[in-house]
């Protein structure tokens, strides 16, 4: 996908690089820590990907690609304000490096960047849908905050959470190119269907590994989750399979009163007892599979074969 879309990328990063712009330099400082840092730019590819797929030929997707990577940046900030998270790609946060308040409003100006580059496009179909799935993650990072430290989080809520906070941004990121393309509904519907299983597979994945990798792998420190007593899938399927003194563990872990190194070691063995790994990893599978499924009415092709393969690739990151 990457060699697929490079040409579009740099237009793409030259919008990006344009609109960070401000005559306030901690701005372009700040939100440039994290832009430049090492992303993959995964949502902006999608959108992309899918253009090419749709044999897009306009650039009105070069400034959607930026406005979705504008969105996505501007979570990232207020996501590690509100965990007090100390890395993110591998680096220092930048509310570690600059403060809260400073991460709060840079992520209040890039959100405005992005709505001024929806309404530059002029449609107001696309407006709805990438404002729509703005106020989703809102919600989706409002439940999860609401879920925190409950052990007793169902795997439902779960679901509904990253498909909110993760899942909703690919979807949008996709769809947004069947519309500019003008394509009929059954292809917009079909991408917004491969953009969330991606999403959700990607998420899923996301959340295995931080029981079963380092920061060197995940660009973030290994049990962060652990430590924010987040209930992800690993942990509400350990705790239901686990014996009543497991449970207590777990319980205590996930309120805050047991997160040393020694306890995530302990959390560490109790996933991989209970196959809670291996059962999030198969799910990320089932979803994966769902997204490559949607792609069935596209013509094959390069671009086609490179959207499989970035779900392929997505499940892959955890063996």
């Amino acid at each position: 996908m990457v060699q697929l879309v490079t040409g579009d990328m740099n237009m793409v990063n030259a919008v990006i690089l344009s609109r960070m712009q401000s005559e306030i330099p901690l701005i372009p400082e700040l939100a440039g820590h994290l832009i430049a840092g090492g992303g993959k730019r995964m949502r902006p590819m999608l959108t992309l990907a899918s253009a090419r797929l749709l044999s897009y030929s306009g650039t009105r997707h070069h400034r959607l690609a930026a406005a979705v990577e504008f969105i996505h940046t501007a979570t990232l900030l207020h996501d590690d304000v509100v965990d007090g998270s100390d890395l993110r790609r591998g680096k220092r946060t930048a509310n570690l490096i600059w403060g809260n308040p400073a991460s709060v409003l840079v992520g209040d100006f890039l959100f405005s960047r992005s709505f001024e580059l929806m309404v530059e496009d002029g449609s107001l179909k696309v407006l709805g849908i990438l404002a729509g799935a703005s106020a989703i993650i809102a919600e989706g990072e409002v439940n999860q905050l609401t879920a925190a430290r409950r052990i007793d989080t169902p795997e439902e809520r779960y679901l509904d959470i990253i498909g909110a906070k993760t899942a909703a941004l690919f979807a949008a990121a996709c769809r947004v190119s069947a519309v500019v393309a003008e394509r009929p509904e059954a292809e917009e519907l079909a991408l917004d269907s491969y953009g969330r299983n991606l999403g959700i597979a990607f998420q899923l994945v996301d959340d295995a590994i931080d029981y079963v990798s380092d920061a060197g792998t995940m660009g973030k420190d290994a049990g962060d989750d652990f430590r924010e007593g987040k209930a992800t899938l690993p942990v509400i399927l350990a705790y239901a399979r686990g014996n009543p003194e497991d449970r207590v563990f777990w319980k205590a872990a996930i309120e805050g009163h047991r997160n040393s190194d020694a306890d995530f070691e302990r959390a560490i063995e109790l996933v991989r007892a209970t196959r809670a790994v291996d059962d999030t990893l198969a799910r990320a599978r089932h979803y994966g599979q769902r997204a490559i499924d949607a792609l069935a009415i596209f013509a094959n092709g390069k671009a086609k074969d490179a959207m499989v393969e970035a779900v392929e690739f997505a499940i892959a990151r955890a063996y």
